[in-house]
């Protein structure tokens, strides 16, 4: 295998690993920030108050774009099983 290769594969594998994370992260950090704001407002110091809307969040997310992320987790993985031979030969 040759370096650009490599390369290909693992710039690739970053490009799925983002656009799977981002729809879970990204609510999260928007929910996160809301309740932070909401406790600075109200002068609310509980550590614990972020994780219910949090998971709430994260599992409205997942229900909605799961088997989207599935798909193109399925298709990634899919396309460098098939790309094998080409890329040890």
């Amino acid at each position: 295998m040759v370096p650009e290769t490599v390369y290909m594969v693992g710039q690739d594998a970053m490009i799925v690993a983002i656009k799977l994370t981002a729809p879970v992260l990204l609510p999260s950090l928007a929910v996160g920030l809301i309740v932070a704001m909401f406790q600075a407002a109200t002068q609310i110091n509980e550590a614990t108050l972020t994780f219910i809307p949090k998971l709430v969040a994260i599992g409205a997310v997942l229900m909605i774009m799961g088997p989207s992320m599935m798909q193109m987790f399925l298709d990634y993985f899919q396309g460098l099983v098939r790309d094998i031979p080409q890329l040890i030969g």
